[in-house]
C-alpha cells in the first residue's frame, strides 16, 4: 500500500495537545513549590498560578471533548489488543536490537494499540481523577463542614499521586520522541500536522477526490 504524507492531526488537535502540554508542566512546577521541593517561586504566587492553570486546562479539557465528541475523534483512542503484542515487544526488545517499528499508522488508526491503551487510561482514568479531586480541594472550605477530616487527607493523597503519575507519562512520552528515529521526526507531525500514513486505495482515491488537501504532493514511497 502507498505511503503518503496525510494531515492526521488539525489545527485544533495541535493547539490542544501544546496548549495542554504548557499548562500541565506549570502545574507540575508550581505543584512542586506548594510541596516544598523547590522555592523558585513564592509560595502564595505558585498557589494562585497553580489555581489559574488548573482551572485554564479544565477548560481546555471542556472544549477538547466537545471537539472529540462531535469530530468522531474519540475513536482513535479505543483500546485494541490487536497488534498489541508485537508493539509491546518492540518496546521492551526489538527496538535495542536496531528492528523496525512493527506499527504503520492508518488513515483511521494514528495510534498504535499501546498508544491508544494508555491514551484511554490517561483520559479516562487519571484526568478525571485528578480533576475531581483538584476541584474538591480547591473547595475544601465549602463541603468540609459536616465532613470527618480524613477526608481532605484522601482527596489532597488522591491528587498528589495522579499529579505524579501524569508527570511520569510526561516522561515516558518524551523519552519515546527520543526512540525509533530522529526527535524531529516524531515532533514535527504535532507541529505540521502531517505524518508518514499507509493508505488503501481506496484511502487514498477518497482523499485525492475528496479531502485532496489533507495530501502533500509529494509521495513518500509506493
Amino acid at each position: 500500500m502507498p505511503v503518503r504524507k496525510v494531515r492526521i492531526f488539525d489545527g485544533f488537535e495541535r493547539f490542544w495537545h501544546w496548549t495542554q502540554m504548557a499548562l500541565i508542566f506549570t502545574l507540575l512546577f508550581t505543584g512542586l513549590r506548594i510541596h516544598g521541593v523547590h522555592g523558585w517561586l513564592n509560595f502564595d504566587q505558585a498557589v494562585k498560578v497553580h489555581t489559574l492553570s488548573a482551572l485554564g486546562l479544565m477548560l481546555l479539557w471542556v472544549f477538547a471533548i466537545f471537539w472529540h465528541l462531535t469530530t468522531g475523534a474519540w475513536r482513535q483512542y479505543l483500546p485494541t489488543t490487536n497488534g498489541l503484542w508485537p508493539v509491546m515487544r518492540y518496546y521492551a526488545w526489538d527496538i535495542f536490537q536496531g528492528k523496525p517499528h512493527p506499527y504503520r499508522k492508518h488513515l483511521m488508526r494514528k495510534h498504535n494499540p499501546l498508544q491508544a491503551m494508555t491514551y484511554a487510561a490517561l483520559k479516562l482514568l487519571l484526568f478525571p481523577a485528578i480533576w475531581v479531586s483538584g476541584l474538591a480541594y480547591l473547595f475544601y472550605n465549602y463541603w468540609q463542614q459536616g465532613v470527618s477530616s480524613p477526608w481532605l487527607y484522601w482527596v489532597a493523597n488522591i491528587h498528589v499521586l495522579s499529579a505524579y503519575a501524569i508527570l511520569t507519562f510526561v516522561i515516558i512520552h518524551v523519552y519515546m520522541l527520543t526512540t525509533g528515529g530522529s526527535f524531529t521526526h516524531h515532533l514535527m507531525p504535532m507541529i505540521s500536522g502531517y505524518d508518514d500514513v499507509e493508505l488503501t486505495e481506496a484511502e487514498l482515491a477518497y482523499l485525492e477526490q475528496d479531502e485532496p488537501g489533507r495530501l502533500k504532493k509529494e509521495n513518500v514511497s509506493g
